[in-house]
């Protein structure tokens, strides 16, 4: 994980924000020891908190790995909400059940083993909470498809929004202040298009936050 927060800074928002218990420290010990790029304890809480704070009752994710951030979505919802996740890696759909089942939150989870393009099409919304995670060439695809379905009010969360291991964050950041840079990869140019599409989307309110590697927030307008 290439984090945007000094160390310090890290450990000060993971002591201070919401305690990930025994089951997200030990996904958290299996992040580590596998180099597995999951968005992270600083990351989760916020997600945890988002979802509380808009009374969130059911979320979709667009890549879930091994359930890492569906763990912390499914925490704030209620015993009749759902949290749908998409993975192509059949044995990290397994892990995530695994994960759910032991967490108490089987009867929430919702899995769709594949492409999370084609699954968000078989999902009416709308969804109160929506995590971006995909491969970054497709985050403004995933976007359009998910944008008519998200609830007033509700909120759609990108990670990577500032760096990972393929981003170039001078060249994304030249393209976010209107500057046309060379030899910029797809990777890159996916973060700035959705980031150029969610800012330019009249129903949605945009900010990003320097935690992780970057999270865009971006908020539904309430009709």
């Amino acid at each position: 994980m290439t984090d945007v927060l000094p160390d310090e800074s890290a450990r000060f928002v993971r002591a201070v924000g919401p305690q990930p218990g025994e089951i997200l420290e030990e996904m958290d010990e299996y992040a580590r020891e596998n180099g597995f790029p999951h968005v992270g304890p600083e990351v989760g809480g916020w997600l945890a908190l988002l979802a509380r704070t808009v009374d969130a009752r059911r979320a979709f994710e667009f890549g879930s790995g091994y359930g890492y951030s569906a763990y912390w979505f499914a925490r704030e919802l209620p015993a009749d909400g759902e949290v749908v996740l998409t993975e192509h890696d059949p044995d990290e759909l397994d892990m995530a059940r695994e994960y759910m089942d032991r967490g108490g939150f089987s009867d929430l989870a919702t899995y769709e083993e594949g492409d999370a393009l084609e699954a968000i099409e078989r999902h009416e919304g709308p969804f109160d909470v929506v995590l971006v995670d995909l491969r970054k060439d497709q985050y403004p695809d995933a976007f359009d498809a998910v944008r008519e379905k998200v609830a007033p009010g509700g909120v759609i969360v990108a990670d990577n929004a500032m760096t990972a291991g393929p981003i170039q964050f001078e060249k994304l950041l030249e393209l976010q202040e209107g500057g046309d840079p060379d030899d910029v990869n797809e990777h890159t140019r996916g973060i700035a298009a959705y980031l150029d599409a969610v800012r330019a989307a009249p129903e949605f309110e945009t900010a990003v936050m320097p935690i992780g590697e970057g999270i865009s927030v971006s908020h539904k307008e309430r009709r």
